[in-house]
């Protein structure tokens, strides 16, 4: 009778497309402590019944490719950058089980202040930090844990007290603070140090699922490639130098007394929200446009506004976003700007959307406003086929060479002048944006310039500077 004893976890996906020769085997080399650190970690997920919920962070490294391993929800991260991210998704999603796997580089190395201030917070994550004394993605360099006298690619004569300093002990300096929960070393060199690691993996994402604070296993592994071992050899490696500088067991264990020790979900309620952070009340009532009305890049559009710093570039780009936020629209405002105050470049980018929004950055936008020449010029290819530029044909004797846009030549400065002011060039440009879309509700967009002005003066030339340049494109021929 055939009897199944063992099978893959189900938190592990069953083929890894990685390597289309092979879809049964990891990246990692023969030997390595990686695969036996993922299978322990799935092993739990499984046996604890959160695959459903569990993110798996994991940064710049080895361990890069964990997405290809993990079948659970996965972010790839910046190099030594998991902690922040984790804090985040954890805070955000407090009912998900959120897995931080570092490396001694990424997180003793450029990671080491995200780290350390996760464990001091007390955040209720959970941390694997594989220790193999060396940067093994890389080529092998000295890393922050690397043994004094130990050779590397960065080291050839050995780490060198006077010159690099002394090994990092990450365990021992996280547990000195008062925020973890528990902290132990383990390692993997045998099937009883093994065993040992398993069962520290399975305490440490338990001890998060029942809100026992900060957690972190530091393991160390073989890494014979790096090393310049064989697999037998590596794990021999970590049993006679490895241990005496990194001797194992719980370095922290404040489990049973952080029980249930969760942190406040909100400091505010969201209606607290607007005060608190000082936001403008718009109009009483606002009409949400009809989206089924508005079609084609209308829906969408990616906005880019362009000029010299002073001329009022990211303040359009601000009000567009804070109208369309106000009428139900998924938005974005990314700005970028030179050093000066006064005449360097600037330029911002907008997004509104009906569907969120992946990416503030605008690198194909359906529609530039260029209020200066080089702006025209440098931006004028990005623009979508179909898009639209508008550009201040006043200040810029050039028109745009492309056939594939729509052109409208905007005399912003003039109407500016002729409103009484010729600096709310901007305004112009605001009014032509909105008559060109045709999806944000135009009182709403003057009750906002009306509150940003004031002044009364400025208000009546805000108000005749949008209503020449909305009228304007309405009134353009096609």
């Amino acid at each position: 009778m055939y009897v199944k004893a063992y099978e893959r976890p189900q938190s592990l996906y069953r083929e890894f497309e990685r390597k289309a020769e092979d879809r049964r085997s990891t990246h990692y080399c023969p030997g390595c402590g990686h695969g036996n650190l993922h299978k322990y970690i799935a092993e739990a997920i499984d046996e604890l019944g959160v695959q459903d919920r569990t993110i798996f962070i994991s940064p710049v490294g080895c361990s890069v490719y964990g997405y290809q391993y993990f079948d659970v929800g996965n972010i790839q991260v910046a190099h030594g950058r998991a902690p922040a991210v984790a804090t985040a998704m954890k805070r955000a999603l407090p009912e998900s089980l959120v897995v931080s796997y570092q490396g001694d580089g990424d997180l003793a190395a450029i990671g080491g202040n995200e780290i350390m201030h996760a464990a001091n917070r007390g955040e209720n994550l959970t941390v694997f930090f594989i220790n193999n004394a060396i940067y093994g993605m890389t080529g092998g360099q000295m890393a922050p844990t690397t043994l004094l006298g130990q050779k590397t690619a960065t080291t050839p004569f050995g780490r060198v007290l006077q010159s690099e300093g002394y090994p990092l002990r990450v365990g021992e300096l996280l547990a000195s603070l008062e925020g973890p929960s528990y902290i132990e070393r383990v390692a993997l060199y045998d099937t009883a140090s093994r065993m040992k690691a398993r069962r520290a993996v399975h305490k440490a994402l338990k001890n998060q699922i029942e809100g026992r604070g900060f957690s972190l296993v530091e393991v160390l592994s073989p890494c014979p490639t790096g090393w310049g071992l064989s697999p037998n050899e590596a794990c021999d490696w970590v049993r006679e130098q490895l241990l005496p500088v990194y001797p194992l067991g719980v370095l922290r264990d404040q489990s049973e007394h952080r029980e249930g020790w969760v942190r406040r979900r909100a400091i505010v309620t969201p209606a607290e929200i607007p005060h608190v952070l000082g936001l403008r009340e718009t109009a009483e009532t606002v009409t949400v446009p009809n989206r089924e009305r508005i079609s084609g890049a209308n829906l969408h559009p990616r906005i880019k506004i362009a000029g010299f710093g002073g001329q009022g570039v990211l303040f359009l780009g601000k009000i567009l976003a804070e109208a369309g936020m106000h009428e139900g629209w998924h938005v974005s405002w990314f700005p970028s700007y030179g050093p000066e105050m006064r005449g360097g470049t600037a330029n911002c980018h907008v997004s509104l959307s009906d569907q969120p929004i992946g990416s503030p950055i605008v690198s194909d936008p359906t529609l530039l406003i260029a209020l200066n020449r080089p702006s025209l010029e440098r931006f004028e290819a990005e623009v979508v086929s179909g898009g639209t530029i508008i550009y201040d044909c006043s200040l810029i004797d050039v028109a745009p060479a492309r056939p594939d846009i729509d052109a409208i030549a905007l005399p912003a400065t003039t109407l500016a002048t002729d409103a009484g002011n010729a600096r709310v060039a901007n305004v112009v440009a605001l009014g032509a944006c909105l008559a060109k879309m045709g999806m944000l509700n135009r009182e709403a967009v003057t009750h906002m310039l009306d509150d940003l002005s004031r002044e009364k003066g400025k208000q009546e030339v805000n108000g005749r500077a949008f209503e020449a340049g909305y009228r304007f494109v309405l009134d353009s021929p096609g």
